[in-house]
């Protein structure tokens, strides 16, 4: 039996089945929180998991994936949404210079899945509309993940939540 699945349906789906699963899964970003986020992909979740597990943040690449670092580290497995892919530029560091280094370091776990969202069907030209995915691919210790359906979509973002590397 198939149905239809929007991509942003997948994603919300694959969030709220490994937030139910594992009680330290959990998700922030710019607006996410009871806006639902720019896309509508968090939409409602707060009012299931409350506004400590689907968190709105200030305006900072760098102090959300700072934050992402610091929560595994101590055992967290967070989802840090990077609202566009415009925006990864200013924390860049954070994610070639600390997670992707991190295992090697350290020998242990650092589990992060970084979302952002990433092309262009906004119709806004140069703004919101960039892929950064190659930069990332080509950095030891990272895993890149690009789903091109919404059935990618929910089994990738799942295999990601679970994986014990940065994705």
């Amino acid at each position: 039996m198939t149905r239809e699945l929007f991509y942003a349906d997948a994603i919300r789906e694959a969030l709220a089945q490994e937030m139910r699963r594992d009680k330290n899964v959990y998700t922030f970003g710019e607006d996410i929180g009871d806006y639902g986020g720019v896309f509508g992909v968090t939409a409602g979740l707060i009012k299931e998991f409350g506004a400590q597990r689907v968190r709105s943040t200030p305006l900072s690449e760098m102090a959300i994936l700072g934050e992402a670092v610091g929560a595994a580290v101590h055992g967290l497995r967070p989802v840090p949404e990077i609202q566009f892919g415009d925006f990864i530029t200013v924390a860049m560091s954070q994610v070639v210079d600390l997670m992707s280094n991190y295992h090697y370091r350290n020998g242990t776990a650092l589990p992060i899945t970084v979302r952002i969202a990433s092309g262009g069907m906004l119709n806004i030209g140069n703004f919101h509309s960039n892929c950064w995915e190659n930069w990332f691919a080509h950095v030891p210790g990272l895993k890149v993940v690009v789903p091109a359906t919404a059935y990618d979509a929910k089994g990738l973002l799942t295999a990601s939540i679970r994986d014990d590397n940065p994705v």
